[in-house]
C-alpha cells in the first residue's frame, strides 16, 4: 500500500495573463526572458519551463516556482492548489 504525503506549504509569486499587451509586457518583464509572445500568435504566451517550452492561454496564471522557474497553471487548478497570502503574513 502506498504511503500518503501532504504538500509542504510554499509561498509562490503568480500573475494572471489577461490577454492584453499590458499584462503580457508586465509578465515578460517579471519573468526576465522566460516568457515571450510569438508575433504569429500573439494570443498565447510561450514559457520556457524546466520541462521545455509550454503555452499559456488567456486567463492562465503564470507561476514563479521555488527555484525561480516559471510555468503556466490553469485557473481551476490554481484555485484548488493555492490561496492568497495576506499582507504582513510571514512567508
Amino acid at each position: 500500500m502506498a504511503d500518503k504525503y501532504r504538500k509542504k506549504p510554499v509561498v509562490i509569486e503568480a500573475m494572471r495573463w489577461d490577454d492584453n499587451d499590458r499584462t503580457a509586457h508586465e509578465i515578460e518583464q517579471w519573468a526576465s526572458g522566460a516568457v515571450y509572445r510569438v508575433i504569429a500568435d500573439p494570443t498565447h504566451l510561450m514559457i520556457k519551463t524546466l520541462e521545455g517550452t509550454m503555452t499559456a492561454d488567456p486567463g492562465d496564471m503564470i507561476i514563479k516556482g521555488v527555484k525561480g522557474e516559471f510555468y503556466p497553471c490553469k485557473p481551476d487548478i490554481f484555485e484548488a492548489t493555492y490561496e492568497a497570502v495576506q499582507a504582513g503574513t510571514r512567508e
